[in-house]
């Protein structure tokens, strides 16, 4: 709730703007086309939504989907700014509100990392692909070993500076480095998929590791 509303500002300065070319790697790598019925988990302020809309036309469809209200209506009312009116739902990812076999694409950007039962996650977003489609997740890994002290020393120190400094709110920050510390890495994460039911699990280190995709597909 506290970093709605500045939660874009943050991503711009904290990645440098590299986020956007992050989230342009991963619509490139979906397969994305015209018709295509997509599923946004953790959309947040809607940025993959708003990228797959474009691409699936009046024929597809895109749902922007997140557990926490405040950032599912900044990025409903982002999407509306922008003259996209999309089907969104407050839900949590463990306990999709949707069918089995459903979606082409499922997609989680920065997500994961929050949820308590990856593993119920991942296995609720395969539940829901249909056979042939593909889950994809964007998320912070494990940086390439030489980086490894000055990428805790910016995560640590910077990161909850910049948050004290921009929403008045340090703790988020500093939870976001523990989380990203936490998180699976790589190759983990590519066994956890494979547990879900995911076929041909492959991953991208993207600037260095600081972030990898995962892509897989539902057999």
């Amino acid at each position: 709730d506290s970093v709605a509303s500045r939660y874009d500002l943050m991503n711009d300065l904290m990645s440098g703007g590299l986020h956007r070319l992050w989230k342009a790697f991963t619509i490139q790598r979906s397969g994305v086309r015209e018709g295509s019925r997509v599923l946004d988990v953790a959309g947040g302020t809607g940025d993959l939504s708003l990228a797959f809309a474009k691409k699936v036309g009046k024929s597809g469809q895109v749902w922007l989907t997140d557990i926490n209200n405040a950032m599912l209506a900044h990025g409903r009312d982002r999407l509306l700014n922008k003259g996209y009116i999309l089907p969104v739902a407050q839900c949590d990812a463990e306990k999709l509100p949707f069918p089995d076999n459903h979606f082409d694409i499922v997609t989680v950007a920065f997500g994961l990392r929050n949820m308590t039962h990856k593993d119920k996650a991942l296995a609720e977003m395969s539940r829901v692909l249909r056979a042939g489609g593909r889950l994809l997740v964007l998320e912070f890994s494990k940086v390439w070993e030489p980086l490894s002290p000055f990428y805790d020393l910016y995560s640590f120190k910077v990161l909850p500076w910049l948050g004290s400094k921009i929403v008045g709110d340090a703790d988020s920050y500093r939870y976001l480095a523990e989380s990203i510390r936490m998180h699976p890495d790589q190759e983990t994460l590519k066994g956890m998929m494979e547990q879900a039911g995911l076929a041909k699990v492959e991953y991208f280190n993207l600037t260095a590791g600081v972030v990898a995709l995962h892509r897989g597909y539902k057999i």
